[in-house]
């Protein structure tokens, strides 16, 4: 074994200019015990997140019902289960890997299926991510570090919207913080068994969320390839080896997947060739970056920038701060971003295996890839990602806030003095941005805004002013000097204990610093805690109060939109509750009048196409043809509203239906003599009909009715085996290519089948063999 390898050695963040003790000393050893208020602390700060995220948790109903759905099917059949198949049947899956829904489904079978049972593992994932990055950043940066990152995380709007909701993003958040964590232990002795475990976390984040769990694997082997203590060679090997665990944790259920005959298994939905593989690689893969994402919504951003689809915002440097996003994670994106740069100065020419630097480097790496491909994907792209941003946030605000504040005591003048001007800088900036994200909700709580950036600008001169006083005011006599550190930092000491600069140090400064970390963090606890308090359902839930950004507000789609009621991302123009929304020519607003680029008869007016004599208004169309642009046959909805019928926003595409107890009971009548008891075009538009009954309704086309599943032969073979018993009508959508099996059964349902109404909702039944 080379020398060099053996006992390696490298400084602590804890201890600058002290003689580096071996790595393989355990941090707490080196350290010495955390103080009295740490382990309390820590407790109180998970049990404030605890109830900020279980609090009143089962108003949201199902959440997100296109994966309550799923949960609900993978708690009844252990093949769905596993595939995260949309309908106990097995006819599609959702278009992500089903890690997420496992939890979700396990805690429906052991708790029954309610909206509290769902959500209850996304919280405990969110309390768990809080609890994890505080340990991450405490083995490094001290306690102080790691409170501060934990309460950023836990107050961040976004991370409070994504844990109380069914999203995949609360298990993936979760995988990732808990990677840093092995990524960190990794460092610290080059060990193999840590960074294996890195590559195998990074691997069920693929499981979770496909490929967005990658983005973070060149900055953890950066850091690692930088950092650990063990010769070049030797760290090469060791992260071929946790490339290697990456693979095999996420390839396991790929390969099963690709292997098992399409006949024995379900469709994999958002693909077009029932492929796994095309689905990582394409409609969630490299089709999110470029924007050709075939059979979505949005996507297909402009060529040269500018907008990345309806769905998406703009593309651009400062997405992360616009009204969309800024709401939802930028509180505090500027103050990380200048403490990720005053840290590294700090670090300064450290040696290789600094681990002050190498942190900085895995936090702010982490931030910065992510942002900037948040940045400027093209594709799909929705303000409530950004989750995965909120712990390198607070893991820098930590980090960054701690380095400087001991900083404050460095044996150089101007080093103490620049160190706490940055902080004093950075609350500035900080209380500026919040009263600016606070100005986008003018109406809710307006005294918010001033209050934030008076205290916050007159903390920051406070703190300032202590600085230069405890300097240049006192004559205490504290000078620079080369000759030891010690020696600097004693006379330091004494200087401050005497006189008035003295008694400024000791009560002012710290007074004002924990007065300006409430002041930060009021305007994202503000919006956290609205947030809990408020329901949100749908695809596109957002944070905050409504204005606040995102796509919906709160509740998700639905409600109305934001601001002037225009989608994001689209141009201009037009008188109606949707104005700009491209997809066809002759596009009608809320009242049915010419708006153009918007969507032909949506929700009412103009011919729906593809159906002989069927109308989007009145909804005698079984389904909306894909490819058209429209929503056709939405049975009467507004749309306005987001009503659709009882809660079909979005003509069934983005929120679910709430079917009547009519409905309800003539789906379940002889349920058991179906497969299905019914089918409908469009994921989310089968999910209510689904967790309303408790019984497997087929969605066709998967989430926009614009997969190839099933074909027409495939639904016709269906019903002569007389599997399906109703067709309902409305909902399912297609604006960017796909398949239209969808249209084609809708019309050839319409064509050979009577349709009567029931509630408001166009309803054929299969099994009675009458012709239309």
């Amino acid at each position: 074994m080379n020398r060099t390898d053996s006992l390696p050695t490298v400084p602590t963040a804890a201890s600058p200019g002290t003689e580096p003790a071996p790595a393989s000393v355990p941090l707490e050893t080196r350290t010495g015990r955390d103080p009295r208020w740490a382990r309390p602390a820590l407790l109180g700060l998970l049990v404030v997140t605890a109830l900020l995220y279980l609090w009143g948790l089962g108003a949201s109903g199902w959440a997100n019902a296109f994966y309550s759905a799923a949960v609900q099917a993978g708690s009844q059949s252990w093949t769905a289960f596993f595939y995260g198949s949309s309908d106990a049947a097995n006819s599609i899956t959702v278009d992500k890997t089903p890690a997420s829904l496992w939890l979700m489904a396990l805690s429906v079978r052991i708790f029954g299926l309610s909206g509290w049972s769902i959500l209850v593992p996304q919280a405990l994932l969110g309390v768990a991510s809080v609890g994890v990055l505080y340990a991450t950043v405490r083995r490094w940066y001290g306690p102080a570090a790691g409170l501060l990152a934990g309460a950023v995380l836990a107050l961040t709007p976004v991370a409070t919207l994504m844990f109380r909701f069914n999203n995949p993003d609360a298990l993936l958040v979760f995988l990732l913080v808990a990677a840093a964590y092995a990524t960190v232990r990794a460092v610290e002795t080059a060990s193999t068994r840590w960074i294996a475990l890195t590559g195998v976390l990074v691997g069920f984040g693929f499981l979770t969320k496909m490929l967005q769990a990658f983005l973070v694997i060149p900055v953890f082997a950066g850091v690692y390839l930088l950092a650990a203590p063990t010769g070049l060679g030797r760290r090469i090997r060791r992260l071929l080896l946790a490339g290697l665990a990456v693979v095999v944790s996420a390839g396991w259920w790929v390969a099963i997947v690709e292997l098992v005959p399409a006949s024995a298994r379900p469709y994999i939905g958002g693909s077009q060739n029932n492929s796994i593989l095309e689905l990582t690689l394409g409609y969630n893969g490299l089709g999110r970056i470029t924007g050709d994402e075939v059979g979505s919504v949005g996507g297909g951003g402009r060529p040269g920038g500018g907008g990345g689809g309806p769905f998406s915002g703009q593309t651009g440097l400062l997405r992360m701060f616009d009204t969309e996003v800024g709401g939802q994670i930028s509180w505090l994106l500027p103050a990380a971003l200048i403490l990720l740069v005053a840290g590294l100065w700090l670090a300064g020419r450290a040696p290789r295996t600094d681990r002050t630097r190498a942190g900085l480097l895995l936090w702010g790496g982490w931030l910065l890839v992510t942002g900037l491909i948040f940045s400027f994907m093209s594709g799909i792209f929705h303000a409530y990602y950004t989750v995965a941003l909120a712990p390198a946030v607070g893991a820098l605000v930590g980090i960054g806030t701690t380095l400087l504040w001991r900083a404050r005591s460095a044996a150089v003048r101007w080093r103490r003095l620049a160190a706490t001007l940055a902080l004093a800088g950075t609350l500035a900036v900080t209380a500026w941005w919040s009263w600016h994200l606070l100005g986008r909700t003018p109406d809710w709580h307006p005294w918010l805004r001033p209050t934030v950036l008076a205290l916050g600008l007159t903390t920051a001169v406070l703190l300032a002013v202590s600085a230069v006083i405890k300097e240049f005011g006192s004559g205490n006599g504290v000078q620079d000097d080369a000759n030891s550190l010690v020696n600097s930092e004693a006379r330091a000491t004494a200087g401050h204990r005497t006189g008035f600069a003295g008694r400024v140090v000791r009560w002012v400064a710290p007074v004002v610093s924990v007065a300006g970390i409430a002041v930060a963090l009021a305007g994202p606890a503000a919006y956290a805690m609205q947030t809990a308090a408020t329901p949100h359902s749908g695809a596109i839930p957002s944070a905050g109060p409504a204005g606040a950004g995102g796509f919906g507000g709160p509740g998700g789609p639905g409600g109305r939109m934001p601001g002037n009621g225009q989608f994001p991302g689209g141009p201009p123009g037009g008188t109606g509750q949707f104005p700009g929304f491209p997809g066809g020519p002759n596009g009608t607003g809320r009242d049915g009048g010419a708006n153009a680029g918007g969507f032909p008869g949506f929700p009412g007016g103009g011919q729906a196409p593809g159906a002989p004599g069927g109308t989007g208004q009145d909804g005698t169309t079984p389904g909306g043809i894909p490819g058209q642009g429209g929503f056709p046959g939405q049975d009467g909805g507004t749309g306005q509203e987001g009503r659709g019928q009882r809660g079909g926003g979005m003509g069934g595409l983005l929120d679910a239906r709430e079917p009547s107890a009519e409905m309800t009971a003539l789906l379940t009548a002889d349920a058991d003599d179906y497969t299905w008891v019914a089918a409908t075009v469009g994921s989310n538009n089968a999910s209510g009909y689904q967790l309303a009954t408790g019984r497997p309704v087929m969605p066709i086309g998967g989430f926009n009715g614009s997969d190839p599943s099933p074909t027409l032969a495939q639904f016709q073979r269906y019903v002569a085996d007389g599997r399906i018993h109703y067709f309902l009508g409305g909902g399912g959508f297609r604006a960017n290519g796909g398949s239209n099996a969808s249209a084609e059964i809708a019309a050839w349902v319409a064509e050979n089948f009577t349709a009567t109404t029931v509630d408001g909702v166009t309803v054929y039944d299969l099994s009675s063999g009458k012709q239309g």
